[in-house]
């Protein structure tokens, strides 16, 4: 009876030993579904305008904020070009008066005329006055009517020629505007490529940035495990401790590849003998461990399993 007694306490202590190494095989200690590297949402912000640039304070590790203004492009030509406009405008503005001066004597003209016509037609009738006196007089009649319209409408033109120079003067505020360079979202410049004093021109490429609060973890998974992973599904993410080890994060699955593709070389899955993966990226909050091009693992699921551990525990 004591040597079973014995051989049953020693069974007991081999299932516990046995379940211990299952929780490290299964936990902790088990293998990532998923290697890559982190990268970055990077936006390079480049001149609209020509000109040199005047001022460039995006500075490589500098924070930035949205609708920042980091700097400015010469404006000079813009602005005599606006003053041109303007005097333009006000040469315009100052025919109208004239014009109307014109159109209120033609207006009195066409009065008399009409009342001169008129005695003109009884005389005729009567046999008072001639055939020709009666046509010169509808004649000029008819003249000053046109000279009337002709007035108006050269006050129609110059109220086209008003709006003409108005949006012109607006297209060159706009340029204007694309001098002042705006940062156009929040995030840290990561390379410069532009000095003040530097001739700018539109689309030159003045700095890069990006957000760095959140990263994104871009690894590639084989089919079978395909099913297993959804967008907006929680992860742990593990990256390099300065020990040796790995230090967990969470994060959130954000995107998943429509397609498949051939499996890159510097890859690792689960099952290396895949042709085809698919890419998936895996949003991070970067609490400031996490830099661009750092690798990183992901587990989709940790499950752990107790096999054969007694009734009572």
């Amino acid at each position: 009876m004591k040597t079973k007694n014995t051989f049953r306490r020693l069974f007991s202590l081999g299932q516990l030993g046995g379940m211990g190494l299952l929780l490290l095989s299964c936990g902790g200690g088990s293998m990532s579904d998923a290697y890559g590297n982190f990268e970055a949402t990077e936006i390079i912000v480049s001149a609209q305008a020509a000109g040199q640039i005047l001022q460039l304070v995006a500075r490589e590790g500098a924070l930035l904020q949205a609708g920042e203004q980091v700097g400015l492009i010469d404006t000079v030509d813009l602005f005599l070009q606006k003053q041109v406009l303007l005097a333009q405008a006000g040469a315009v503005a100052a025919q109208f008066p004239i014009l109307q001066a014109q159109a209120d004597v033609q207006r009195q003209q066409i009065k008399n005329m009409e009342n001169d016509f008129a005695r003109i037609k009884n005389m005729w009738c009567d046999g008072a006055a001639t055939q020709k006196q009666y046509d010169d007089m509808e004649g000029a009649w008819e003249v000053a009517k046109r000279q009337l319209a002709a007035t108006e409408s050269q006050r129609i033109a110059l109220h086209s020629q008003q709006e003409t120079i108005r949006r012109q003067a607006a297209q060159v505020d706009n340029n204007i505007a694309k001098c002042r360079i705006e940062n156009p979202r929040t995030g840290t410049v990561l390379v410069s490529y532009a000095e003040a004093g530097e001739l700018a021109a539109p689309g030159k490429a003045l700095y890069k940035v990006g957000d760095l609060s959140e990263m994104k973890l871009k690894v590639y998974i084989s089919e079978a495990q395909l099913a297993a992973v959804k967008i907006g599904q929680p992860v742990e993410v593990l990256i390099d401790a300065p020990d040796g080890g790995v230090q967990p994060m969470e994060g959130t699955v954000c995107w998943i590849a429509g397609k498949a593709e051939f499996t890159p070389k510097i890859i690792q899955t689960r099952d290396e003998r895949v042709n085809l993966v698919y890419a998936v990226k895996v949003a991070v909050k970067n609490d400031g461990r996490i830099k661009i091009g750092m690798p990183g693992e992901v587990k989709f699921s940790t499950n752990f399993y107790l096999a054969g551990a007694p009734a009572d525990l």
